[in-house]
Parts: structure tokens; sequence; C-alpha cells
């Protein structure tokens, strides 16, 4: 005879569950290596794409020499590497980050001397923000080590897993030109 809560005399519920390796941080089921040829649920891609992203980032920042470097601070050098020179607003505006933390984060990257500031022809009030040589020496040494890091962990993959990822490259640059 199974035992029974001593409250209600019923047999106790089965303890919940914990999400296996299986499961993606959102609890839905991550599918294995699905057949190329077969279109997926874009909602399942994205759910997995996402795991692997929140996974991957932390994997290539933990390798980095450069401590003070932030994520974030990473990629406004890498915005306005791509975009500059921009205003602090313009900046912002492209990282999707409020202006107070940008300005802030401008002037953190001032005083590491990463950046220039050169007035605005078109408006002698606001300042134009741009890398100078150290900040593009700095964020081509993090890109150089990231890579490097990739390089390798692609390099133990088999060789039909490394033409997948090459092939789904077109497709994950296409994501990237989208959100810009």
């Amino acid at each position: 005879m199974a035992p029974s809560d001593t409250t209600t005399g019923h047999p106790p519920e089965p303890a919940p569950e914990r999400p296996g390796p299986a499961e993606l941080c959102d609890g839905s089921a991550a599918a294995g290596p699905a057949d190329p040829a077969d279109p997926a649920d874009p909602a399942e891609l994205a759910g997995r794409l996402r795991a692997v992203i929140q996974h991957l980032l932390p994997v290539l920042r933990g390798h980095s020499t450069h401590r003070d470097l932030t994520p974030s601070r990473t990629a406004a050098l890498a915005t306005l590497d791509a975009h500059g020179p921009l205003r602090v607003s313009e900046l912002a505006a492209r990282m999707n980050i409020a202006l107070s933390t940008t300005s802030r984060m401008v002037d953190l990257l001032d005083d590491r001397g990463w950046i220039a500031r050169r007035t605005d022809p078109v408006d002698q009030r606001a300042s134009l923000i741009s890398l100078n040589d150290a900040g593009r020496a700095l964020l081509r040494a993090v890109r150089r080590e990231t890579s490097g890091l990739l390089a390798e962990r692609i390099g133990r993959l088999p060789p039909d897993r490394q033409h997948l990822l090459h092939a789904a490259l077109p497709a994950l640059e296409e994501l990237v030109d989208d959100a810009g």
C-alpha cells in the first residue's frame, strides 16, 4: 500500500520533474539535430538559437585578457567602428540603451583613451564620438581573441558539422542585417 499524505489521506503528488538537458531555458523542448532539408518551426529555431547565443557569449567573454572591457563597452566600440563618428544620442539609439547610460559609458571610454571627441560641424554644441587608434587596436585584439577561440572550438567539430555551420552563416548574417 502506498504511503498517503497525513493531512488529506491521498497519495503524495510526485515531485515535479526538473528540466533535462534536452529542454531550453524557457522550458520548451530542444529537438535533436534536425534534417537540414526540413524547415523547422521558426519559434523552435528562435528558442534554440537564443539559448546557444546565451551560452556561447559568456564563454567568449570569459577568455578575454581585457578585463576592463565589459560586453557593453565592447558593443559601444564595435558600434562606433561600424557606424561612427556618432553623436552620443545616435550611439544610444543604435545600442538601444538610455541616453544617460550611454553618456556615462562614453565618458568612461574617453577616460580609458579608446575614443576621440570632436565638435559636430553641423551643431557646434554637440560632439561626435569615434574610435581613436587605441580603441581600434583594442577592438582588433578582442576580435582576434574571440575569433581564435571560436576557430579552436569549430576545429574540434566533425567536418560535417563544420560544413553545416558554414552553410548556416548566410542566414545568420541576414538576421543581423535585418536588425540593423
